[in-house]
């Protein structure tokens, strides 16, 4: 068995892996100031409850964007799973050519989308979209060449941003909107109508720029895939945006990753 942990920094979104199958996922609230006891008892606990053995995982693969969360997140792979993990990070193999100005500077889960990606659908151009605390898109062509992307404030990271810095503005759940409305007839549902349709208006922006400008406008072979994955990305599984929707893209990135250096 595997363990693959997504440290990102509003989640933990982790899945245990026998080969390729993904057993069971599971996401707990991120927090670089967990003790190493803290995530290992997490961990051994949630395996048990789904039924499974933590005797059981050999190797536990790491993504995290979370510089603090890494010393915690190795004491407790070693103490309560007596393993040193693969972390994913600058210098390993991915079997991606990096085309960013400074390699160094793409953040881990982003590599593990592309490399997820690469392998589902070999041959392909590639457009990724992650929604997770942040919404990430991720190009990449069929030479496997990572070539860089977009960032942009997450879903909620836009919803805390109205609460905190207005006086009357609160907090909302963050749904789906009716697509035969947009109006919103109530502050509540006027936000939730900004961030669900701001959203979609940006990605549909992002995307037709994004592919004019890396695959000729996506005429004919050169016409991009477009992945979904992230937390987030259920909730725009009918808006038209994508291909395919893959919530576990970069768990599956990991996996893939960990067999590239074992």
């Amino acid at each position: 068995m595997i363990l693959s942990l997504d440290v990102g920094n509003t989640t933990i979104h982790g899945g245990l892996f026998d080969g390729d199958r993904l057993v069971f996922q599971f996401r707990r609230t991120s927090d670089s100031h967990s003790s190493s006891d803290e995530i290992g008892v997490f961990l051994r606990s949630v395996i048990r409850e789904n039924g499974a053995d933590p005797s059981a995982v050999k190797q536990i693969a790491i993504c995290c964007v979370v510089p603090d969360a890494i010393y915690s997140l190795r004491g407790a792979c070693q103490k309560y799973f007596g393993l040193s993990p693969f972390l994913l990070q600058a210098g390993v193999k991915t079997g991606l050519k990096i085309k960013y100005r400074n390699p160094l500077e793409v953040g881990a889960d982003r590599i593990a989308d592309a490399i997820a990606g690469t392998h589902l659908y070999p041959d392909r151009n590639l457009i990724i979209i992650d929604f997770g605390t942040a919404t990430t898109i991720e190009i990449v062509n069929r030479e496997r060449e990572y070539l860089g992307g977009v960032i942009l404030a997450g879903l909620r990271i836009s919803m805390e941003a109205l609460e905190r810095r207005t006086a009357k503005l609160p907090p909302v759940e963050i749904v789906r909107v009716d697509s035969a409305q947009v109006l919103g007839r109530s502050t509540v549902e006027s936000i939730q109508s900004g961030l669900y349709y701001g959203t979609v208006g940006m990605i549909k922006e992002l995307k037709d720029r994004l592919t004019d400008e890396c695959f000729a406008g996506g005429k004919g072979e050169d016409k991009p895939l477009v992945l979904a994955t992230g937390g987030f990305s259920g909730l725009f599984d009918k808006a038209g945006l994508f291909d395919v929707v893959i919530p576990d893209l970069v768990l599956k990135g990991l996996n893939l990753a960990l067999r590239m250096n074992s």
